[in-house]
């Protein structure tokens, strides 16, 4: 039904309006023409009048000249959302997460909703009842399928399934519009204190997870993101890395094509364009850069025929790269073991922001070092953070002078900057 060609004619030509005696009414048909001589008859009908029928054809013609017209007649919305996912979101999103994202998006709460409906046929009203509905269900769910509705129906468009996108300009209820994008309340069992953080730096050094904890709330990094990382990503003159890439399972691919134990540990695209970044790294964090080399070094020596040079930071005595969720027990065992929070490993991410945040450093430098999008998804997401860090531990200026860099004089809108003496660490 949606081969994908039919919006590509290059000419068409709209017949008269005729009167259909067996119906009892007027239509007038189209024809699109193609560049391999193809043509395909189109045919509106159903109108009472000839005046009727001939103002309808002025509105199509219109739309033709304008490239709105609907190639696509009678598809319903469930047919659609399932061609968009398969021929469109499956392609193209990096990761295989982003797509079932996508995925439950339309089985669970779209298609339930709308999908027999036709898609010439959804209004903005409809939109707005959707969104009110799952609103009521869940706020975050609410802005996942205003996402979806918008990049779905703009593709629609392009499609010629549709004139016009019915979800343009039409908002989130209210209740939650006022709510800022990304929201989330952290209150101090969600993040680590100064103290807390020290407790577990020094705990994490006995574990196969040292490095992964230090990139998380020493640096900020996505899970994914650290999993990615190479050695070959550092500056060692200038103390950077560079993020470039993160490991997880790519769209559109099987794991009959991939070894045992590597479908996802593919090398995949990273999350947004801004989570490209390169990052200033804290004297700790190098430092222990520099031992872990140093063994990776060693075992590669040691075991020529097994190892696997790929260059990872984070792997296996083997070389292998590690798989997302192997930092998992080892983490639960470290909080346990430490009498920390029982908190997720994404909010040493938080953690690290706030102390930023914390400490009066710009927002959209934090943001940059974060890989976000927009500025405000820091402030939003992480800046709820007045009772996190009290302002009497005195350790958390001399933690920050110690491990974290630190911002340019004056130069808000730019990274955070580190000046170090180097000398001892390049060979």
């Amino acid at each position: 039904m949606l081969d994908g060609k039919l919006q590509n004619y290059i000419d068409w030509t709209v017949g008269a309006v005729m009167l259909l005696p067996e119906r009892n009414n007027y239509a007038y048909r189209i024809t699109l023409k193609y560049q391999d001589g193809r043509k395909v008859q189109q045919q509106k009908s159903g109108f009472k009048t000839k005046k009727e029928a001939e103002a309808a054809k002025q509105r199509t013609i219109g739309e033709l000249c304008s490239g709105t017209y609907a190639v696509y007649t009678d598809v319903k919305v469930a047919d659609f959302l399932e061609y968009w996912l398969e021929g469109d979101i499956r392609n193209r999103a990096g990761s295989h997460n982003t797509y079932v994202s996508f995925r439950n998006a339309v089985h669970k709460h779209i298609i339930p909703f709308m999908g027999k409906k036709k898609m010439a046929d959804v209004s903005k009203g409809d939109v707005r009842r959707l969104y009110n509905d799952r609103a009521a269900f869940s706020v975050s769910i609410a802005k996942m399928v205003k996402t979806v509705m918008n990049i779905s129906f703009d593709y629609a468009v392009g499609m010629k399934i549709i004139p016009v996108n019915p979800a343009a300009g039409v908002e989130l209820p209210k209740q939650i519009a006022k709510a800022a994008y990304h929201t989330r309340s952290i209150d101090g069992q969600k993040t680590l204190t100064m103290e807390q953080i020290q407790i577990l730096l020094e705990a994490s050094k006995d574990t196969p997870i040292h490095m992964m904890v230090l990139f998380n709330v020493l640096m900020g990094l996505r899970r994914q993101e650290i999993l990615g990382l190479k050695y070959s990503d550092i500056d060692y003159i200038n103390r950077t890395i560079s993020i470039e890439r993160q490991l997880g399972r790519a769209a559109n691919t099987k794991k009959e094509d991939f070894a045992p134990k590597t479908f996802t540990k593919q090398e995949i695209k990273l999350k947004t364009s801004s989570s490209r970044r390169e990052l200033p790294i804290p004297d700790y964090v190098f430092e222990a850069i520099m031992e872990e080399r140093k063994l990776y070094e060693k075992r590669r020596s040691r075991r020529k025929k097994e190892f696997q040079d790929l260059d990872y930071i984070c792997c296996s005595s083997y070389g292998r790269p590690r798989s997302k969720d192997f930092h998992w027990k080892h983490y639960k065992k470290l909080l346990k073991d430490t009498g920390l929070p029982d908190i997720r490993w994404h909010d040493l991410r938080s953690t690290f922001c706030t102390l930023l945040l914390k400490n009066d450093f710009s927002p959209k430098a934090v943001s940059k070092l974060m890989g976000h999008a927009k500025e405000i998804i820091s402030v939003d997401v992480y800046g709820d953070n007045a009772n996190i860090i009290p302002d009497e531990i005195p350790e958390l200026v001399e933690f920050m002078d110690e491990v974290l860099p630190k911002e340019t004089e004056g130069e808000d809108d730019k990274l955070l900057d580190i000046v170090a003496d180097t000398s001892y660490y390049v060979t």
